[in-house]
């Protein structure tokens, strides 16, 4: 039973992918209705987030940000199934790039690189760059459990412009294997996602202390691959600009957890300037640090180069 409704579930995500822009606005109007006032989706989680990262902001303040995070997450949601079936087009006039030839570049160097992305505007529509670089994308994702066809409508999104997709469990192994060939890779990982409370690297992120997962600095020191922030910026309904920045270009030459901390004050920059398009519904601060782990702050003003 559980099979033959995933598959219908699957069947409404292809149909709707096809819809145009309008009719896929109109559904999301509907769907924040949904959310938001009936069934009250993680409102509680989302409230609490807001109120401990902005403990500065008024009520009226936490209200006005919560339902414009609402409005993005029902827009977000279809056009990450729109994806599926967006023509290249389409894709460029709403997902504008700005510093894609740094893949280019890199790759030309025969340098991988590290590519750290957020849970902020639209982030699944960067699977699409992959059309202007030789260098391969390996995308980093968390598999759905038991919903294996969904699963697999996402990772055919995601791939179908020729990036390959690697579970989180899978991706160290993975990636110093293929940097031991000659094809340079971009190496794609969402950072901000939550790590197991035994996470070893814990620092204060939102006016609250946070777990990050050490695999990026990990990877980056053991190959020494250039870190950069991709970042996409809301100009309009469904409509973004895309931004990179250099974060560390020679990762041995510095402190792992200052590779981390050069991610994290530059996303943290970019959320409270635009905190409405941001994850909150997501239980990022569900764990707490433990007695025996050392909470780390940055011993240096400006570690972005």
């Amino acid at each position: 039973m559980n099979s033959i409704i995933d598959r219908v579930l699957v069947l409404l995500c292809k149909l709707t992918a096809r819809l145009p822009f309008w009719i896929i606005w109109g559904l999301a109007d509907i769907l924040y209705v949904l959310l938001f006032y009936v069934a009250r989706y993680r409102r509680k989680t989302v409230h609490e987030n807001l109120i401990n990262s902005f403990p500065e902001k008024s009520p009226k303040e936490i209200r006005r940000i919560t339902k414009k995070f609402y409005h993005h997450l029902s827009d977000l949601g279809l056009e990450v199934l729109k994806l599926n079936r967006m023509a290249e087009k389409e894709i460029d006039k709403r997902f504008i790039l700005h510093g894609i030839e740094m893949y280019e570049d890199y790759y030309k160097q025969h340098k991988s690189i590290i590519v750290l992305g957020m849970h902020h505007n639209n982030w699944e529509w960067g699977a699409s760059m992959q059309r202007f670089t030789n260098s391969q994308f390996l995308v980093v994702y968390n598999p759905i459990r038991n919903n294996f066809a969904l699963e697999r409508f996402i990772l055919d999104t995601r791939e179908r412009f020729g990036a390959k997709t690697i579970q989180v469990n899978l991706s160290v192994r993975t990636v110093l294997e293929l940097n031991r060939s000659e094809k340079p890779n971009s190496l794609i990982l969402g950072a901000d996602q939550t790590p197991p409370q035994n996470s070893q690297f814990w620092t204060t992120f939102l006016n609250q202390e946070t777990a990050f997962f050490s695999g990026p600095m990990k990877i980056a020191i053991k190959t020494n691959s250039p870190v950069i922030l991709h970042h996409a910026r809301k100009i309009g309904r469904s409509k973004y600009e895309v931004f990179h920045y250099k974060l560390i270009e020679n990762p041995a030459e510095v402190e792992p957890e200052e590779i981390m901390m050069a991610y994290i004050r530059k996303i943290e920059e970019i959320i409270k300037a635009e905190p409405e398009y941001y994850l909150w519904s997501h239980r990022r601060w569900k764990h707490k640090r433990p007695a025996n782990i050392e909470l780390y702050e940055s011993k240096k003003e400006d570690i972005l180069q």
